[in-house]
């Protein structure tokens, strides 16, 4: 790949975590903070598989997430589950 195809690339993939921070823009500052956290220290470095999962909990509903975070209710999807705790464990 040459300097022009490394440069569309970054150019991208900045769109892409743009795109991807206003969905983390969610309701409430709680889960906000949550969502961008994992963007911020994990997205860089996630294998496609968890990023896949990732954009599966952008498209669950706030209300959801919240009681999710909070351990109130477990999702069904183990692999969901599985994130959850993930981003729940990184340092602020």
């Amino acid at each position: 790949m040459g300097v022009s195809g490394s440069l569309s690339v970054l150019v991208s993939d900045e769109a892409e975590i743009k795109r991807l921070r206003w969905r983390c823009r969610r309701g409430m500052r709680e889960l906000d903070q949550l969502l961008t956290r994992y963007l911020d220290q994990a997205w860089a470095e996630a294998s496609e598989t968890e990023r896949g999962v990732f954009l599966r909990l952008l498209d669950c509903e706030d209300d959801k997430l919240w009681r999710w975070f909070l351990g109130h209710e477990t999702p069904d999807d183990v692999e969901i589950a599985s994130l959850l705790h993930r981003i729940t464990e990184l340092p602020p």
